[in-house]
């Protein structure tokens, strides 16, 4: 009889040591946020800054909400009770009688109830607030607010949950094998396929490119915050792969957690350096714009899978991602593809590298599947999302008039400036 009492305690403890790490693990996702909206009011000019404050906030709240309404249940279609569309007396009520679990119900499962589901739903739509982050970036300084956050409906809600089921709600990408831990292909290449489809249709910045195809540089206003963005980036990334492993309560777990803590640390350090390296030789500078970006490269290289690599491996996977960013940037632009913040670049074009790197150091990643992972993610967040894009386009328009561009943005959607004491038209 004690042996039984005392295995229920160790079960509820492990419950509630899991749990607690998972909502901290997901805080510190949450944090992301913050990084988002200071890197990218860094890096536009100051005229476009309060927007850019705004949309970020306005985000993550609407992320937040159209996920409970409905994401959730598209994604996890056991989650909570309630089909795709609940009705308003059962949203919360949904998620609560089916995430509530009494001490009884978790002894009884074996061990295969470890989290509370309420944890698991906070972790998740942190998540997809990232991947409409992403979009964010690549679309400053020309987009109205409004068909933004219109936009940011539709994706949080119905275009990232569905594609997120493939993988992780036991979807057919699951089935065919396809691996992608932490959300190289789910949350970045998502994002950067919906961020493209909207690049396509808004067009470049007014003097990005002149007529003779030169490419015009638009240095951002505040460098010392889109350093600090990154950083907390960097460190929000720590709940992102790190929370992904789901449990810390054993040693096996434990274990498995710090060496996720370190290849991620690893990647993003070597993926700074490539950039830099590469910056200094290509250019002749230390750029730190594509130091930034190569740190944030590393990252999200290294997302698909940090458990298995050793800490070697992961930087220069990593180092990698750091190479790939910046020849990235520069191809877009020879492209005339217009990106602000270089988004696409970091969470596209290296979220493929990174859930093809997956292949070389896990035994049981096999080429096809990730391809097909891939292919799968961006053919349909890219479609859904240039429809959307496009029907905006067509009814209330996505770009803001010639006057607020040349004015900033802050002004004509916002009614208020970031910098009143400073800002200029440029």
């Amino acid at each position: 009889m004690e042996d039984i009492q005392l295995a229920a305690q160790v079960t509820e403890l492990a419950y509630a040591l899991d749990t607690f790490y998972f909502l901290v693990m997901g805080a510190l996702v949450m944090w992301m946020a913050a990084g988002f909206t200071m890197l990218e009011a860094g890096l536009v000019r100051a005229k476009n800054t309060a927007e850019i404050l705004t949309k970020n906030v306005g985000l993550y709240s609407i992320a937040c909400v159209m996920y409970m309404l409905c994401g959730y249940s598209i994604m996890y279609p056991g989650g909570f009770e309630g089909g795709i569309f609940q009705s308003l007396s059962t949203i919360g009520s949904g998620l609560l009688s089916s995430s509530d679990n009494a001490a009884a119900d978790v002894i009884a499962s074996g061990g295969d109830t470890y989290y509370s589901g309420l944890s698991d739903f906070f972790f998740q739509v942190v998540f997809v607030a990232t991947a409409m982050s992403i979009v964010s970036g690549a679309v400053a300084e020309r987009m109205k607010l409004w068909s933004f956050f219109g936009f940011a409906v539709v994706l949080t809600g119905f275009i990232y949950p569905v594609q997120g089921f493939w993988k992780w709600g036991g979807g057919f990408l699951q089935e065919a094998g396809f691996l992608d831990f932490a959300g190289s292909g789910v949350v970045h290449l998502c994002g950067a396929a919906a961020a493209l489809a909207g690049v396509l249709l808004l067009g470049a910045r007014k003097g990005k490119y002149g007529k003779d195809g030169r490419i015009n540089a638009i240095p951002g206003s505040n460098l010392p915050l889109a350093a600090l963005g990154t950083l907390v980036l960097w460190l929000g990334w720590f709940g992102f792969n790190g929370g992904s492993q789901l449990i810390v309560s054993d040693v096996e777990n434990s274990n498995a957690v710090a060496l996720i803590f370190v290849n991620t640390n690893m990647a993003a350090a070597g993926g700074l350096i490539a950039a830099l390296l590469l910056a200094r030789f290509w250019f002749g500078k230390a750029d730190l714009t594509m130091a930034l970006n190569g740190a944030l490269a590393g990252l999200v290289a290294i997302t698909a899978e940090p458990l298995t690599p050793e800490p070697g491996v992961a930087t220069l996977i990593g180092a990698v991602g750091g190479l790939l960013v910046v020849t990235s940037i520069v191809t877009l632009d020879k492209l005339k593809i217009d990106d602000p913040v270089g988004a696409i670049s970091v969470h596209g074009v290296v979220g493929i590298w990174g859930l093809l790197a997956v292949c070389i150091t896990n035994d049981e990643a096999t080429l096809g599947a990730q391809l097909l992972g891939m292919a799968s993610i961006f053919a349909w967040v890219f479609t859904a999302s240039f429809i959307v894009w496009f029907i905006l386009k067509k009814t209330v328009g996505i770009r803001v008039s010639e006057e607020e561009e040349y004015e900033g943005v802050d002004i004509g959607e916002c009614g208020l400036e970031a910098y009143p004491e400073f800002t200029s038209a440029e």
